[in-house]
């Protein structure tokens, strides 16, 4: 692995040295938490060498965003977590690129680093921020962005395949550690410990599925009481930071218990414990100190067109950038349970090999994706993928997400996703255990009968 690893760094000195030869240079990213963390590391990287620079989010990088940014005539692009899947259309409108991303490569371009051109796989060995890191350390000497990297990698869900983050996400975490700007341990994995009751935790847990106690806030309650976790002495209930290790390990033993009572077959709970990671220079009991909460932070402002407001919070703004961030959180909550109530109510169409739910301009193009992740939680069947439709303005957004199980078992929605759409005059792409697509209005019943049919090939059925 160190020599693969030499391999991509010395194609990031080539791509530095093209960087740093240009008196300006304008940065195109991605719109999730990735795509942010991977503008925060590179802008962070371009402000210290002394590099003027500007910055352009992107919901998808499609023809017309190109012909947009070739209009501009820039000196010099950097794509971060996105660009790979576009090299034919950024050479054929003579775009001067450098590429830092982790989606399948098509094409060829000189200044290009990805995982996937030596031997690692993008889906859980290096996110987009990760290989934006590399390159930011071609740049200079920038390992304190390394917590940036892996809230990326963590966003990107990462760390979900093994249970902890490998491959190049692990060379960069220990790299991190070591700066003093990382911390990680193994602990419950369910979200939100470092800022919710510990019964939110339960109430909102997806994977593993905790049956009885996902989606029911007095079954939650009622589980914690007859173990003796009581509220704190302010009468608050107390976060899983709050809770001393004794009642930690009285929980998680009681929680493997109800899961084996309930017939979850030993690798689903083995889910429920994992490895966590802790941002050192961030304030305890904020969404910041945990990657994974930081990462959903991200996600609550871009999605809604506030990609500024991410980027400041990646960037150290720890004032009015952190606030406007929080309101932001506060209400993609809301709409993310809105979305899940709007999906409980109308139900899903199951077909042989997939399951899906048109949500129409009800739910935002941005965040369906999240909702169709969180809706088998509540709703649906657990061994197949699920697809989500949404209204754009260009078309119809298509999101679809897996699980570990199915990939097991040869699921691959990248492919399926790219394949599928292509046929029906549309583009697709992302990861084996999440994908997106966008597509004409004219097409989504042939779309979804279509790759109903390649999903079964891929899981034999």
């Amino acid at each position: 692995m160190l020599e693969r690893i030499q391999e991509i760094r010395l194609k990031a000195m080539e791509c530095s040295s093209i960087i740093k030869d240009q008196g300006s240079v304008y940065v195109v990213s991605h719109i999730d938490a990735d795509g942010l963390t991977s503008a925060g590391i590179i802008c962070k990287a371009l402000e210290r060498a002394g590099i003027e620079h500007s910055v352009h989010f992107v919901k998808q990088l499609d023809e017309v965003e190109i012909e947009s940014i070739a209009n501009l005539n820039p000196e010099l692009v950097i794509f971060t977590d996105l660009g790979s899947g576009m090299i034919d259309s950024l050479n054929a409108h003579g775009i001067n690129a450098v590429i830092a991303d982790h989606h399948q490569p098509r094409g060829e371009l000189e200044h290009h680093l990805n995982p996937h051109l030596y031997g690692f796989n993008g889906s859980y060995e290096l996110s987009g921020s990760g290989m934006t890191y590399i390159l930011a350390n071609a740049l200079g000497d920038n390992k304190d962005l390394a917590d940036l990297a892996i809230v990326g990698a963590v966003g990107d869900l990462q760390h979900l395949k093994k249970g902890h983050l490998t491959g190049l996400n692990r060379y960069i975490l220990e790299e991190g550690a070591q700066a003093g700007v990382l911390s990680f341990e193994k602990d419950i994995m369910l979200f939100g410990k470092q800022t919710r009751p510990v019964f939110k935790l339960l109430q909102f847990a997806s994977d593993p599925y905790l049956p009885g106690l996902t989606g029911n806030e007095d079954a939650c309650i009622g589980f914690l009481h007859d173990l003796g976790i009581q509220f704190g002495g302010d009468e608050r209930w107390r976060r899983w930071i709050d809770i001393g290790q004794m009642d930690k390990q009285k929980i998680v033993s009681a929680l493997v218990q109800y899961c084996l009572r309930a017939g979850l077959p030993p690798y689903k709970i083995e889910r429920l414990i994992g490895e966590v990671y802790l941002l050192t220079n961030e304030k305890e009991g904020t969404e910041m100190r945990d990657a994974s909460e930081y990462s959903t932070l991200l996600n609550a402002t871009a999605r809604y067109g506030h990609a500024d407001i991410g980027l400041a919070v990646c960037m150290g703004d720890r004032g009015e950038a952190y606030e406007s961030a929080k309101k932001l959180l506060s209400e993609h909550r809301q709409n993310l349970v809105n979305g899940l109530m709007f999906v409980k109510e109308q139900g899903v169409t199951q077909l042989d090999n997939l399951q899906y739910f048109d949500a129409g301009s009800s739910i935002l193009e941005t965040i369906v994706g999240i909702i169709a992740g969180m809706s088998t939680s509540v709703i649906g069947n657990r061994d197949l993928p699920i697809i989500a439709f949404a209204d754009t303005k260009d078309g119809v957004k298509v999101s679809a997400r897996g699980t570990q199980d199915l990939i097991r078992k040869g699921l691959n929605l990248s492919e399926a996703m790219s394949m599928t759409a292509a046929e029906v005059d549309g583009a697709g792409g992302g990861h084996d255990i999440a994908a997106g697509a966008t597509i004409p209005e004219s097409a989504k019943e042939e779309f979804i009968i279509k790759l109903d049919a390649v999903i079964g090939k891929q899981l034999k059925r």
